[in-house]
């Protein structure tokens, strides 16, 4: 499985940016694709995930309506529209496989989303100045 991420950069607090994710080599069918980040200094969270079966999407809490994932099958790739961006969206974010689809997109992207990661991107960098 490779992950490519791009679209991260410098924005300054309250625009936006979109990420991409470019998944390729995967072989199973029941699986999503899910995005998080990790603050300086803090753990890795998830942001948003979408199934790539039904299109079933879940957010973290924090995103709060700010973020939007979609997933552009025609060209196999993965959006995060991040909108009103703060200075704590500062971080690395990442792109995942996650599975099986059959537990549903929220444990997928939920606490327990360690249990389901099948492969990552390498990261990409998003900093926020205020």
């Amino acid at each position: 499985v490779q992950l490519v991420e791009s679209g991260g950069g410098l924005v300054e607090a309250g625009r936006s940016l979109r990420l991409s994710c470019a998944p390729s080599g995967v072989t199973r069918k029941d699986y999503a694709i899910g995005w998080f980040r990790e603050a300086p200094g803090k753990g890795r969270e998830p942001v948003a995930c979408i199934s790539d079966e039904d299109g079933s999407t879940h957010y973290g809490e924090f995103v709060k309506g700010r973020f939007t994932i979609v997933n552009d099958s025609a060209n196999k790739t993965v959006y995060l529209q991040m909108n009103t961006l703060s200075p704590e969206d500062t971080g690395v974010y990442y792109c995942a496989v996650q599975s099986p689809t059959s537990v549903g997109v929220s444990v997928l992207c939920g606490r327990s989303w360690r249990s389901y990661s099948d492969g990552w991107g390498q990261g990409i960098q998003v900093t926020v100045s205020s």
